[in-house]
């Protein structure tokens, strides 16, 4: 099937992309909303990214040209239908119909100082005020991020957090609530809320007594704010993670009370793995058992790779390979994994047995990788479509322990052809 040419006048000239909500600014260029509100709010551009005409003199504080008395950006209505329309006359080549868009929510930043002030003068007001700034960030609209940014919403959202006493829990869950609404790319902005050490560290134990006794969807909002937060944290502060806050997160992967919930701990483990003595502190608070279980009870692909890369992280230390040894299914379940999941999964999974029969290869390990399967799966891998350093960790492994391994009736006959000669 021949590719769909999009007609030039639908395309946004930022994006280049079909445009789903087709805005006209006052220069008569029309643009997809999002492209334009990121050029103007998010970047703090003032012109016309394609006449470079002076548009505002300052993006965030004014919505409307005084001048003229027209708007900035004007959805432009008639565009949107025919875009729509042309959509559906080629829905049979697989074009999906753009959804009319709602209306945006869009505010100044008066609005948002007048809040915040009010809020802080009557405590009665400070939860309806967090709702609206939350609601205000869920709108989607670019323009409105930067506004509660410059009006210092979100230092107002920090300070309800790292309140300890003066705040009802309700408050610092809503204010948790809103900081989970950033995505993972803006990290920035959290950091640029701590001030000091002190403040990182009243931040951090908050949200650890949030996920203490918190609900299924106040953890998940704390696990992610805690990956933002770790993502761009310093060495030193991710050298020295609290042993609270690892036990908190491992609680997360050993509920699993939702797949979402679960990437989020098992992406933030990932971040906060390789540094200082996290590894063991991890093993101590059981995460090796709560990894292996959930590989056993299945996953999505993708939460299939991050529990195996974090295993991996795990052994590479004395205590995570003792740990999964351990389990009673543990090299069993990540033998599984291999050639069955995504190419992702195997490697990491050959890597984490080549970790145990480097390191840990005692006549009782060696003879359960056999009972298992492991072996003949590595005999597999070796045949099948794998990257080069892969199959290279699996003939060596078979290469070390062959006197053991080589004339096991454990091994399919089929196999043996391809176990690798000394």
């Amino acid at each position: 099937m021949e590719a769909i040419e999009v007609p030039s006048h639908f395309l946004c000239p930022i994006s280049l992309q079909l445009m789903k909500d087709p805005v006209t600014i006052i220069t008569g260029i029309t643009y997809d909303r999002e492209s334009i509100e990121k050029w103007l709010f998010s970047c703090k551009n003032t012109t016309c990214p394609v006449t470079k005409q002076l548009l505002i003199s300052s993006p965030l504080d004014n919505e409307y040209d005084n001048h003229h008395n027209m708007m900035i950006i004007t959805p432009n209505h008639t565009l949107r239908r025919l875009i729509q329309s042309w959509c559906m006359l080629h829905s049979s080549d697989g074009v999906e119909r753009i959804p009319t868009p709602r209306q945006p929510i869009m505010v100044t930043r008066g609005y948002v100082t007048k809040l915040i002030s009010d809020a802080k003068e009557s405590t009665k007001l400070r939860y309806s005020c967090l709702q609206k700034i939350r609601s205000l960030l869920e709108s989607s609209e670019t323009r409105n991020k930067s506004i509660l940014e410059v009006a210092g919403a979100f230092e107002y959202v920090s300070s309800i957090l790292m309140k300890e006493y003066s705040c009802d829990r309700r408050d610092k869950e809503e204010a948790l609530c809103i900081f989970a609404q950033f995505d993972e790319n803006e990290g920035f902005i959290l950091k640029g809320l701590i001030k000091n050490n002190e403040d990182y560290l009243l931040l951090i134990e908050a949200i650890i007594g949030l996920l203490r006794f918190g609900s299924a969807q106040v953890r998940e909002n704390g696990v992610k704010v805690l990956k933002s937060i770790y993502k761009v944290a310093d060495p030193n502060q991710l050298s020295n993670i609290t042993f609270d806050m690892i036990v908190e997160v491992v609680n997360v992967v050993r509920d699993n009370f939702s797949n979402q919930s679960t990437k989020c701990a098992l992406k933030l483990l990932v971040e906060i793995n390789p540094w200082g003595r996290n590894r063991v502190k991890l093993v101590q608070a059981g995460l090796v058992h709560e990894l292996v279980e959930l590989l056993v009870d299945g996953l999505d692909r993708r939460s299939n790779e991050l529990a195996l890369v974090v295993l991996d992280q795990i052994c590479g230390c004395a205590e995570g390979r003792a740990a999964l040894v351990g389990h009673a299914t543990g090299l069993a379940v990540v033998s599984k994994k291999i050639l069955r999941v995504s190419h992702v999964a195997s490697n990491r999974a050959v890597k984490i047995l080549w970790s145990i029969s480097r390191y840990l290869a005692t006549g009782k390990v060696l003879g359960e990788m056999l009972e298992v399967g492991v072996v003949a799966k590595l005999c597999l891998v070796i045949q099948m479509e794998c990257s080069p350093k892969t199959k290279e960790r699996a003939k060596e492994m078979l290469k070390m322990h062959s006197r053991v391994w080589k004339m096991s009736p454990c091994i399919p006959p089929h196999l043996l052809t391809s176990y690798p000669s000394n």
